[in-house]
């Protein structure tokens, strides 16, 4: 079983489900993190948690992420510590 510190946030009316991850998650290829990101929004429903799952990693001194495009002008705003700071829930997947 995996557990993730989750910041389980609201933004202009729509659900995030931002998951800080390790840093070894920006050295998948992108096929591997398209299946983990998709792994994590199962156990999130499956958790009764609505919104879209976004990985945040930190590379270096900053930090990446993985969210729709329409959020990007968001995710380029929301800082590393923003997201640490806003860590609500936890989430288990098995």
């Amino acid at each position: 079983m995996s557990q993730y510190k989750i910041a389980h946030i609201r933004e202009q009316g729509i659900d995030l489900i931002v998951i800080p991850l390790d840093s070894s998650f920006g050295y998948k290829s992108e096929s591997d993190q398209h299946d983990s990101i998709s792994r994590l929004q199962a156990c999130a429903s499956s958790a009764g948690l609505a919104g879209t799952v976004v990985p945040i990693w930190r590379e270096g001194s900053g930090h990446r992420f993985i969210a729709p495009p329409n959020w990007l002008p968001f995710f380029r705003t929301f800082s590393w510590n923003d997201a640490i700071r806003n860590l609500n829930k936890e989430l288990t997947c098995g």
